[in-house]
């Protein structure tokens, strides 16, 4: 059976204080049909190669941003690929069909714990609802969008001895991917990603 080949794209400007964004990176590259690209580390000085990056997206099947939520937003970084990379012609318009049909998603980790993120919470907004430049950044580009795998009160997650476990169900998602096994109805319209793989353990796919 033919793989899916994965994508991850991984924006974190403080990466010395990172506690789980740089592990899932690494777990990443650790994994066969998938490529882990450190755009700060690749591009120190935001000159992105847009040829060579556009040519990473005709080689796989599966996008995915990795990156620690900044100000309810991606790290700036992800930002510029996006202006420069996903280029009126290749991404969107009449002739931009190079990444139609393709599965995008959101993996991201979040300082605050999960009832910060709702109507009546914290932050008044889920991750979903931060997210929708991202989603219809997708929609535009003609990707299949999923909701986003999230991770949250990422700054207790070593000291609670969760990064095991968050690591475990990073790896599960990416072989789901790459084996294409991931129910993506219930994929797109769930509130978080994890959600999925959870049902997948105990076998529930409603």
């Amino acid at each position: 059976m033919q793989k899916n080949k994965i994508l991850v794209l991984y924006a974190h400007p403080s990466q010395h204080r990172s506690e789980i964004n740089q592990p899932l990176f690494h777990a990443a590259q650790s994994m066969e049909h998938v490529t882990a690209v450190d755009l700060y580390g690749e591009y120190p000085t935001y000159q992105i190669n847009i040829d060579k990056e556009q040519q990473r997206l005709l080689d796989h099947d599966v996008i995915i941003f990795l990156f620690p939520l900044y100000w309810y937003s991606t790290p700036s970084i992800l930002k510029e690929w996006q202006d420069l990379v996903l280029e009126y012609g290749f991404a969107y318009g009449t002739e931009g069909t190079a990444l139609k049909g393709k599965i995008f998603l959101c993996a991201l980790s979040a300082g605050g714990k999960a009832d910060a993120y709702r109507s009546q919470g914290y932050n008044h907004f889920t991750i979903r609802e931060l997210l929708y430049p991202m989603e219809q950044m997708a929609s535009l580009t003609g990707m299949q969008y999923l909701a986003p795998f999230t991770i949250f009160g990422s700054r207790t997650a070593k000291e609670e001895k969760r990064l095991d476990s968050h690591l475990n169900t990073w790896k599960q998602l990416l072989t789901t991917l790459i084996e294409d096994k991931i129910d993506y109805a219930r994929a797109k319209r769930v509130a978080k990603l994890n959600l999925c793989l959870e049902d997948h353990q105990s076998g529930d796919k409603s």
